[in-house]
Protein backbone atom coordinates (compact mmCIF):
# COMPACT_ATOMS: atom_id res chain seq x y z
CA UNK A 1 0.00 0.00 0.00
CA UNK A 2 1.17 3.26 -1.33
CA UNK A 3 2.07 6.05 1.61
CA UNK A 4 -0.46 8.03 -0.15
CA UNK A 5 -3.20 5.77 0.69
CA UNK A 6 -2.22 5.04 3.43
CA UNK A 7 -2.35 8.74 4.56
CA UNK A 8 -6.11 8.98 2.90
CA UNK A 9 -6.97 6.46 5.07
CA UNK A 10 -6.07 7.51 7.94
CA UNK A 11 -7.92 11.01 7.69
CA UNK A 12 -11.34 9.13 7.08
CA UNK A 13 -10.61 7.69 10.18
CA UNK A 14 -9.99 10.23 12.28
CA UNK A 15 -12.69 12.44 10.73
CA UNK A 16 -15.08 9.12 11.28
CA UNK A 17 -13.78 9.65 14.94
CA UNK A 18 -14.78 13.50 15.11
CA UNK A 19 -17.93 12.95 13.53
CA UNK A 20 -19.20 10.82 16.73
CA UNK A 21 -22.40 12.30 18.12
CA UNK A 22 -22.06 13.07 22.22
CA UNK A 23 -25.34 10.35 22.69
CA UNK A 24 -23.02 7.46 20.23
CA UNK A 25 -19.96 8.69 23.04
CA UNK A 26 -21.91 8.45 25.80
CA UNK A 27 -23.03 4.71 25.05
CA UNK A 28 -20.04 3.68 24.14
CA UNK A 29 -18.36 4.76 27.47
CA UNK A 30 -21.21 3.57 29.06
CA UNK A 31 -21.01 0.29 27.58
CA UNK A 32 -17.41 0.05 28.76
CA UNK A 33 -18.18 0.75 32.24
CA UNK A 34 -17.16 4.70 32.48
CA UNK A 35 -19.06 7.06 35.40
CA UNK A 36 -22.44 8.00 33.85
CA UNK A 37 -24.40 11.29 34.32
CA UNK A 38 -28.33 11.94 34.23
CA UNK A 39 -29.78 15.16 32.37
CA UNK A 40 -31.60 17.60 34.57
CA UNK A 41 -35.14 17.30 35.09
CA UNK A 42 -37.70 19.85 34.31
CA UNK A 43 -36.45 21.16 37.45
CA UNK A 44 -32.90 21.22 36.31
CA UNK A 45 -31.68 19.53 39.55
CA UNK A 46 -31.17 15.84 38.59
CA UNK A 47 -28.29 15.48 37.17
CA UNK A 48 -26.08 12.65 39.14
CA UNK A 49 -23.14 10.47 39.20
CA UNK A 50 -23.45 6.66 38.93
CA UNK A 51 -19.84 5.05 38.75
CA UNK A 52 -20.85 1.13 40.07
CA UNK A 53 -18.22 0.04 38.19
CA UNK A 54 -15.67 1.56 40.90
CA UNK A 55 -16.53 -1.15 43.67
CA UNK A 56 -18.29 -4.09 41.75
CA UNK A 57 -18.67 -6.40 44.83
CA UNK A 58 -19.36 -5.77 48.80
CA UNK A 59 -21.75 -4.12 51.42
CA UNK A 60 -23.65 -1.16 50.31
CA UNK A 61 -24.87 2.04 52.49
CA UNK A 62 -26.60 4.90 51.43
CA UNK A 63 -26.15 8.68 53.49
CA UNK A 64 -28.43 11.36 52.90
CA UNK A 65 -27.54 14.49 53.97
CA UNK A 66 -30.28 16.78 54.73
CA UNK A 67 -28.35 20.42 54.79
CA UNK A 68 -26.90 19.38 51.40
CA UNK A 69 -29.63 17.57 49.93
CA UNK A 70 -27.75 15.43 48.23
CA UNK A 71 -27.57 11.24 48.86
CA UNK A 72 -23.85 9.38 48.95
CA UNK A 73 -23.88 6.00 47.67
CA UNK A 74 -20.99 3.21 49.07
CA UNK A 75 -20.15 0.13 48.31
CA UNK A 76 -17.76 -1.93 50.04
CA UNK A 77 -16.53 1.87 51.48
CA UNK A 78 -15.92 3.26 47.73
CA UNK A 79 -18.11 6.11 46.68
CA UNK A 80 -20.06 5.11 43.56
CA UNK A 81 -22.93 7.22 43.44
CA UNK A 82 -23.79 11.04 44.17
CA UNK A 83 -27.33 12.36 43.71
CA UNK A 84 -29.27 15.78 44.65
CA UNK A 85 -32.61 14.82 46.78
CA UNK A 86 -35.57 16.70 47.89
CA UNK A 87 -36.39 15.65 51.24
CA UNK A 88 -39.67 16.26 54.31
CA UNK A 89 -40.62 19.98 54.06
CA UNK A 90 -41.12 22.23 57.20
CA UNK A 91 -43.50 20.73 59.54
CA UNK A 92 -43.05 17.18 57.41
CA UNK A 93 -38.93 16.95 58.18
CA UNK A 94 -37.34 13.55 57.02
CA UNK A 95 -36.27 11.86 60.52
CA UNK A 96 -32.78 11.45 61.16
CA UNK A 97 -30.62 8.36 62.37
CA UNK A 98 -29.55 4.99 61.16
CA UNK A 99 -32.24 3.27 59.17
CA UNK A 100 -32.52 -0.13 57.32
CA UNK A 101 -34.19 -0.85 53.87
CA UNK A 102 -37.60 -3.02 55.35
CA UNK A 103 -39.22 -3.36 52.20
CA UNK A 104 -38.48 -2.52 48.09
CA UNK A 105 -41.49 -2.59 45.44
CA UNK A 106 -40.85 -1.41 41.80
CA UNK A 107 -43.82 0.47 41.88
CA UNK A 108 -46.01 1.41 44.58
CA UNK A 109 -48.61 3.74 45.09
CA UNK A 110 -49.25 5.69 48.56
CA UNK A 111 -52.48 4.75 50.09
CA UNK A 112 -52.07 7.99 52.11
CA UNK A 113 -51.38 10.67 49.74
CA UNK A 114 -53.91 10.15 47.25
CA UNK A 115 -52.61 7.07 45.38
CA UNK A 116 -49.24 9.36 44.30
CA UNK A 117 -46.26 7.10 42.78
CA UNK A 118 -43.52 6.30 44.62
CA UNK A 119 -41.91 4.20 41.62
CA UNK A 120 -38.78 1.90 43.23
CA UNK A 121 -39.82 2.69 46.86
CA UNK A 122 -37.66 1.13 49.40
CA UNK A 123 -39.29 1.73 52.93
CA UNK A 124 -37.21 2.62 55.72
CA UNK A 125 -39.43 3.22 58.57
CA UNK A 126 -43.10 1.52 58.53
CA UNK A 127 -44.28 4.80 59.99
CA UNK A 128 -44.25 5.97 55.75
CA UNK A 129 -40.87 7.03 55.43
CA UNK A 130 -39.07 5.68 52.36
CA UNK A 131 -36.89 6.65 49.27
CA UNK A 132 -38.34 6.84 45.57
CA UNK A 133 -37.71 8.31 42.46
CA UNK A 134 -40.01 11.41 42.28
CA UNK A 135 -39.89 15.37 41.48
CA UNK A 136 -36.67 17.44 42.55
CA UNK A 137 -37.64 20.96 42.82
CA UNK A 138 -34.58 21.90 44.26
CA UNK A 139 -35.69 22.13 47.97
CA UNK A 140 -36.88 20.23 50.80
CA UNK A 141 -40.72 19.34 49.47
CA UNK A 142 -41.45 15.57 50.57
CA UNK A 143 -44.20 14.62 53.27
CA UNK A 144 -40.58 12.94 54.71
CA UNK A 145 -39.51 10.75 52.05
CA UNK A 146 -36.80 11.04 50.22
CA UNK A 147 -36.91 11.33 46.56
CA UNK A 148 -34.33 11.06 43.69
CA UNK A 149 -34.17 11.36 40.11
CA UNK A 150 -36.33 8.54 38.24
CA UNK A 151 -32.89 7.22 36.67
CA UNK A 152 -30.47 7.12 39.87
CA UNK A 153 -33.57 5.60 42.16
CA UNK A 154 -33.72 2.83 39.19
CA UNK A 155 -29.76 2.17 39.61
CA UNK A 156 -29.63 2.26 42.89
CA UNK A 157 -32.85 -0.13 43.41
CA UNK A 158 -30.79 -2.41 41.43
CA UNK A 159 -27.65 -2.55 44.12
CA UNK A 160 -29.69 -2.51 46.99
CA UNK A 161 -31.35 -5.47 49.32
CA UNK A 162 -33.71 -5.39 52.04
CA UNK A 163 -31.19 -4.57 55.45
CA UNK A 164 -29.05 -2.07 53.76
CA UNK A 165 -28.17 0.68 55.86
CA UNK A 166 -29.31 4.31 55.55
CA UNK A 167 -28.03 6.92 57.38
CA UNK A 168 -29.85 9.91 57.53
CA UNK A 169 -28.04 13.25 58.84
CA UNK A 170 -28.46 16.70 59.66
CA UNK A 171 -24.76 17.15 59.68
CA UNK A 172 -23.57 20.00 58.01
CA UNK A 173 -19.49 20.05 59.47
CA UNK A 174 -19.35 16.27 58.50
CA UNK A 175 -18.43 14.39 55.36
CA UNK A 176 -20.29 11.63 54.10
CA UNK A 177 -17.44 9.47 54.02
CA UNK A 178 -17.27 9.68 58.01
CA UNK A 179 -20.37 8.47 57.97
CA UNK A 180 -20.12 6.14 55.35
CA UNK A 181 -17.28 4.65 57.74
CA UNK A 182 -19.49 3.37 60.42
CA UNK A 183 -20.47 6.73 62.25
CA UNK A 184 -24.07 5.85 63.21
CA UNK A 185 -26.80 7.56 65.38
CA UNK A 186 -30.16 6.29 66.66
CA UNK A 187 -33.53 7.24 65.19
CA UNK A 188 -34.02 11.44 66.13
CA UNK A 189 -36.92 11.65 68.02
CA UNK A 190 -39.46 12.60 65.26
CA UNK A 191 -38.87 9.32 63.66
CA UNK A 192 -39.41 7.17 66.71
CA UNK A 193 -42.83 9.31 67.99
CA UNK A 194 -44.39 8.56 64.32
CA UNK A 195 -43.81 4.79 64.62
CA UNK A 196 -45.19 4.80 68.45
CA UNK A 197 -47.91 6.82 67.39
CA UNK A 198 -48.63 4.70 63.94
CA UNK A 199 -47.97 1.70 65.70
CA UNK A 200 -45.57 0.17 63.51
CA UNK A 201 -48.34 -0.44 61.33
CA UNK A 202 -49.40 -2.74 57.95
CA UNK A 203 -46.35 -1.03 55.38
CA UNK A 204 -49.46 -0.41 52.95
CA UNK A 205 -51.19 1.86 55.78
CA UNK A 206 -49.01 4.85 56.33
CA UNK A 207 -47.09 6.26 53.06
CA UNK A 208 -45.50 9.48 52.41
CA UNK A 209 -44.18 10.71 49.06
Amino acid sequence: MSKIVSSLLACLVMAGAAAMTPAVASARAAHHGATTRSEPDDGGHAGFMWSPERAPDGPVKIVISLPAQRAYVYRDGVEIGVSPVSTGMEGRETPTGTFTILEKQRFHRSNKYDNAPMPYMQRITWAGVAMHGGHLPGYPASHGCIRFPQAFARDLYGVTSVGTQVVITDDDGAEPDQWAAGHERRPSAGAQAADETDGWALPDDNDAP
